[in-house]
């Protein structure tokens, strides 16, 4: 947590000059918002504030009660809209301690917003109007780690990015790379034709195709040799008709 809160300012002592500029109907009414606005800022009511403070405002502008306006934006968390109310009040005005406050609490708004860079100058620019200001010196010093751990983990995440990049470029370069299955022909391969149209076949096939027709041939040629000879045996020993013929 930041050191301090943001530095508050009453009105009470700016009512002498209020009455000099205007008259004292719109003093009595500017210091009537001014105090209802610094009661309801007490209160936690800081809605209630900023407008009481924008009515004063509306009849008689003054840097100090912008300050005080930029302080009830800053707690309602619009630090934007309240880091440009002090900067309007660090251009406009001449008091070096207003300014000084101004610094300090634009930098608790850019720390709030994360913006630590700036906070961290606000800081800077704040000691050098007060370099006295212990709660700036350690709000400066908390700015600065926190500025750190931003930059280191920004760091961090270029350099996943970095890697998650080359991890993609590398697995689609070694998609591009790995060799694609050949395409299986679905076609079966045709066997070449000889003269008469006829499926030419394989030398091995038809080599062992004439292999079994000589084998047959041979077991046929010698089947018909041992028929022969039977047939021989049977004929030598069968007896002869008789040439005569046998009366009743």
């Amino acid at each position: 947590m930041i050191a301090g809160n943001i530095r508050f300012i009453s009105f009470y002592i700016l009512i002498l000059g209020i009455f000099i500029n205007i008259s004292a109907t719109e003093a009595q009414s500017v210091h009537k918002f001014l105090r209802k606005g610094d009661g309801a800022y007490r209160e936690g009511d800081y809605k209630g504030a900023e407008e009481n403070y924008r009515k004063s405002l509306e009849m008689q502008p003054n840097a100090k009660g912008s300050f005080n306006l930029g302080n009830a934006i800053f707690k309602q968390q619009r630090y934007t809209d309240a880091i440009k109310q002090y900067d309007e009040i660090i251009a406009k005005s001449n008091d070096n301690t207003l300014k000084a406050n101004s610094l300090y609490n634009k930098g608790n708004a850019h720390f709030w917003n994360k913006e630590y860079e700036k906070a961290v100058e606000s800081f800077k620019q704040s000691l050098r109007l007060n370099p006295n200001d212990e709660n700036a010196k350690k709000n400066l010093a908390k700015a600065k780690r926190q500025l750190q751990e931003q930059q280191k983990q920004q760091q961090k995440n270029q350099q996943n990015q970095q890697k998650d990049k080359q991890d993609n470029k590398d697995k689609q370069d070694k998609n591009q790379q790995q060799p694609q299955e050949p395409q299986q022909n679905q076609k079966q391969e045709q066997q070449p034709q000889d003269a008469n149209g006829q499926p030419q076949q394989n030398p091995q096939q038809k080599a062992s195709q004439d292999l079994k027709k000589e084998d047959a041939k041979r077991m046929l040629q010698i089947m018909d040799d041992e028929e022969r000879k039977v047939q021989q045996r049977l004929k030598k020993g069968k007896p002869q008709p008789s040439r005569s013929t046998k009366d009743w």
